[in-house]
């Protein structure tokens, strides 16, 4: 997709997601408040006390615009203030009994019209809509912290998952063929149909609920582990997970008593290159393929364990 139309989709989410909320509506939630009032009464609601200071800054609002509706507010006895002692020229604004009341009928009506949407949805959707809106801060708001990862074993629907991510990567990224996902699913087929837990492992990489990276460890027979499948999702590049993964990997090897550790690879794939060299794998071998269409260079590395 080019750029241009990526910014034309994300409009078109934007002018959807506005009408979803019922954001232009003059009765936002069918109150008495418009989306601006109700979002300027949730920060005071939210707070024991906030300045209006904090609330011009934290809300982008023009003074003077905010200054009418608190004024406002104070006539319908919503809220109360008193003198900023740290700034003079501002206030310290709190709710009163009468504006709690309505900010928790504003915060209850927020959550019917949500949940009125998910009852709608079937089961799981509404976990991915959440997880889709996490994913949208997380890389758009620089103030939100990176959600940290965990490396869980592989359950019901991994497996899938991994066949369905790597075919999509590598034929976007490198232009290779059906015959690669087929490759995979071949290997992630053969993994579940044998799998066995006293040698063989599946290690999912989670962040915010959403798989970002997998990795197999096959029994080879002849104490020969093969390491399968090492993937990393581009939304999780640079949080040192495939080191993860590639660790985790080595360590269940030699606590099962494997003595060697081998994969195979492609040279183009340098970062996945540069974290076998660095954990101690050799080079034994490479050779040229058109085995998923454009030429590659297909290498074998192995760990001595």
């Amino acid at each position: 997709m080019s750029d241009i139309a990526l910014i034309e989709t994300a409009r078109d989410f934007n002018r959807f997601y506005t009408n979803f909320l019922g954001l232009l509506n003059k009765a936002y939630l069918d109150s008495p408040y418009t989306l601006t009032d109700a979002r300027i009464l949730f920060e005071i609601g939210s707070h024991q006390g906030i300045s209006a200071t904090a609330l011009v800054r934290d809300l982008h609002l023009d003074p003077a615009y905010l200054s009418r509706i608190l004024k406002r507010f104070r006539a319908e006895g919503l809220i109360e203030t008193s003198p900023d002692p740290a700034d003079l020229r501002s206030q310290i604004i709190t709710v009163t009994d009468r504006g709690h009341g309505e900010f928790e009928e504003l915060g209850r009506r927020a959550n019917a019209q949500i949940a009125a949407r998910f009852d709608m949805l079937a089961t799981g959707e509404p976990q991915a809509v959440v997880s889709a809106m996490d994913t949208i801060r997380a890389l758009l708001d620089p103030a939100t912290k990176p959600t940290p990862a965990i490396i869980r074993p592989h359950r019901a629907g991994d497996i899938g998952w991994i066949v369905q991510s790597q075919g999509r990567f590598y034929a976007e990224e490198y232009g290779w063929d059906l015959r690669f996902e087929a490759l995979v699913a071949e290997v992630a087929g053969k993994f579940l149909a044998n799998f066995d837990p006293t040698m063989e492992y599946c290690w999912i990489a989670e962040r915010g609920g959403i798989n970002v990276g997998s990795v197999l460890v096959t029994n080879g027979g002849d104490s020969i582990a093969k390491l399968r499948l090492l993937y990393v999702d581009k939304s999780a590049r640079g949080l040192g997970l495939g080191k993860l993964l590639v660790d985790e990997c080595i360590r269940f090897c030699r606590q099962k008593g494997y003595r060697e550790l081998s994969l195979w690879t492609n040279d183009m794939l340098e970062t996945a290159r540069a974290i076998y060299i660095k954990a101690g794998f050799r080079l034994v071998s490479e050779e040229r393929h058109r085995m998923f269409g454009p030429e590659a260079n297909g290498q074998t590395w192995v760990l001595t364990l």
